[in-house]
């Protein structure tokens, strides 16, 4: 009995640990994120979510995020919003990256910023190899191609998703929530822009980095342009003569 008592309790750890990590995860991939929205997609209890959601504050992995809202709330406290701390990206990165970084930077000095440079754009049209027929295979839609381009990037660990602006109609913005190079781009920004050249090319339009993880932000986002705006109608205005 005793026996069955504890295979039950390390059972339950197993499972609760593996849900705290799910919502960790989540965090990291959508921060700023509220409870709310985790809760509904994991199909869980609010209150079950925010209990993991302390116990990730407490051990530093995520925190509070503020948000500015544009629209006027109703009554009661705002929801609260949470993104991954560095800690808590930490659980994802590449144990290399230090000797990554320490390399580059004997190249840096050996031989001048142009090697750097160099690998930046070798790295760069690595990219564009890597995600141009994922990309290419959704169609011509810049929606589903963005989405697309999306997808690839969190199966290879980048924690990606697509967030509307606005109605959505016109632009998006691609975030990444984690970033296996970061400590290397905080370092060497060439990293950073080489990636956002190789995002232009395969998507076929001009692109702009708001945000970088690297640089100290919560998300590295990219702003891609889907569509124009319709032009408005202009009244003819008949010239009266005096």
């Amino acid at each position: 009995m005793m026996g069955e008592d504890s295979t039950t309790k390390t059972r339950d750890a197993a499972r609760d640990t593996g849900t705290r990590q799910m919502v960790r995860n989540l965090v990291i991939e959508n921060g700023p994120v509220t409870a709310g929205a985790i809760s509904r997609f994991l199909g869980l209890t609010t209150a079950a979510v925010r209990r993991h959601i302390t116990s990730l504050e407490e051990s530093g992995e995520i925190r509070e995020h503020e948000v500015a809202s544009l629209s006027k709330r109703g009554r009661g406290r705002p929801a609260r919003h949470y993104v991954a701390t560095d800690g808590g990206r930490e659980c994802l990165q590449d144990g290399y990256m230090e000797l990554a970084t320490k390399a580059l930077s004997y190249m840096s000095k050996a031989a001048g910023e142009e090697l750097i440079d160099g690998f930046a754009a070798s790295r760069s049209r690595e990219i564009e190899r890597r995600y141009t027929p994922v990309v290419r295979a959704a169609g011509t839609n810049p929606r589903l191609r963005a989405e697309a381009l999306a997808s690839a990037l969190t199966e290879d660990g980048y924690a990606a998703s697509i967030r509307p602006i606005g109605s959505g109609d016109f632009a998006i913005q691609l975030c990444q929530g984690h970033c296996p190079i970061e400590h290397v781009a905080a370092d060497f920004p060439q990293m950073c822009d080489a990636e956002l050249a190789a995002f232009s090319r395969i998507l076929d339009v001009h692109v702009q980095r708001l945000s970088t993880l690297a640089q100290g932000g919560h998300v590295c986002t990219t702003h891609i342009p889907i569509g124009m705006p319709a032009a408005r109608p202009r009244k003819n205005m008949a010239l009266r003569q005096t």
